[in-house]
């Protein structure tokens, strides 16, 4: 998406005095620093709002952002590059954390796993009944040996020397348009504020061991291609004691050598003779749950469509089931026998060779039997 303009984003106009720049920054930081504003874009917009913040109160890189735009920036370096720029420690430099916020404190805030993914394939009837599926799922479990900390048993981690246990290094970096805080994770300690000198033999000093589970996963009637199933915590662990992840099944339904589904309702295209569909006839009908008798009525037309309730798929989040919709297509035969061609021949005199246009279509007729 293009970048707003810095002005709009801290809501002042061109001619904004200093003063007015930063006050409109510390209201608009507070009010959507994360450590307060739950909102899922909450840290997208704190970094616009440090980013307006870095580029206005700055005047070489507001003038050239005013006579330039953000290509003018870019071109000059003046741009500010996320991947090495924190904007929580934009925020302390100029306002000292503001009651308590502190980019250390965040960073050792707990924090959900990550979300782990799995498909599985079902038949088409198994849509309709649920099923009980085995899947073997990889993830990271705390090391049975270690117990989590990464060191081998009777040794401890240290404080990192490197960034005395903040987690993360800092440098001012000159350009063009002046001096900006470089915020790295330190290359020793990765982030942790602690090292281990004897890194566990069994995981590494991770903490963590990849282990392959195998889960029964209960998969409810009614699901369909597309339908996801969540499962809450059975994703990857979290970090500084958050939660784990969730695990996400997604559902793929293989095509059935009748059956066909539209929503919860089921349809069969089934063929009948002639002479049943002119003199009527019971006949067996396939479904989910077996053979059903059906009564064809005398003088069913092609097209024609009988419902069969409660003979659909189960409706997933409630009580009930689709119906079965089976539409009648007459089988007309290629070859006759020398007996059958002569009982047409009779027959085809006592019709006439009348032949009207239809008003509708059978598609026409077919849709409104169905919904559109």
């Amino acid at each position: 998406m293009p970048k707003r303009d810095y002005y709009e984003v801290l809501g002042i106009n061109k001619n904004a005095s200093q003063d007015e720049i930063k006050s409109a920054f510390r209201k608009l930081a507070r009010k959507y620093h994360p450590d307060v504003n739950k909102e899922t874009d909450a840290e997208e917009r704190f970094k616009e709002i440090n980013e307006a913040f870095m580029v206005l109160s700055d005047e070489e890189k507001r003038s050239v952002y005013n006579r330039f735009g953000h290509e003018g920036l870019r071109s000059a370096g003046g741009m500010p590059d996320w991947n090495n720029i924190d904007p929580f420690e934009i925020f302390e430099q100029f306002f000292g954390g503001l009651g308590g916020f502190s980019t250390r404190q965040r960073r050792n805030v707990p924090r959900r796993g990550q979300d782990l993914y799995h498909s599985i394939t079902l038949n088409f009837e198994e849509t309709a009944t649920g099923v009980d599926r085995e899947i073997n799922i990889s993830r990271d479990e705390i090391c049975g040996k270690c117990h989590g900390n990464g060191a081998e048993p009777g040794t401890s981690p240290v404080i990192c020397s490197t960034c005395k246990g903040r987690g993360e290094v800092r440098q001012v970096r000159q350009t063009f348009l002046g001096s900006m805080v470089q915020v790295t994770t330190c290359p020793d300690c990765r982030g942790a504020g602690k090292v281990t000198t004897h890194k566990c033999s069994n995981c590494g000093g991770r903490g963590y061991e990849r282990k392959t589970l195998t889960k029964t996963i209960p998969i409810p009637a009614g699901v369909d291609s597309g339908t996801q199933i969540r499962l809450s915590g059975e994703g990857q662990p979290g970090t500084n004691g958050g939660p784990r992840g969730n695990l996400f099944i997604e559902v793929k339904v293989k095509n059935h050598r009748f059956f066909r589904r539209r929503k919860d309702d089921v349809l069969l295209d089934l063929n009948i003779n002639v002479a049943q569909a002119t003199l009527g006839a019971e006949v067996k009908v396939p479904t989910l749950s077996g053979d059903e008798k059906m009564t064809i009525p005398p003088g069913t037309q092609p097209g024609k469509v009988f419902k069969l309730k409660n003979k659909g798929i189960p409706h997933l989040r409630s009580g009930g089931k689709g119906n079965q919709l089976v539409i009648i297509n007459i089988d007309i035969p290629s070859r006759l026998s020398n007996e059958q061609r002569q009982i047409f021949e009779q027959l085809a005199t006592t019709l006439g060779s009348e032949v009207l246009p239809q008003e509708r279509s059978f598609l026409d007729i077919l849709r409104d039997v169905l919904g559109g």
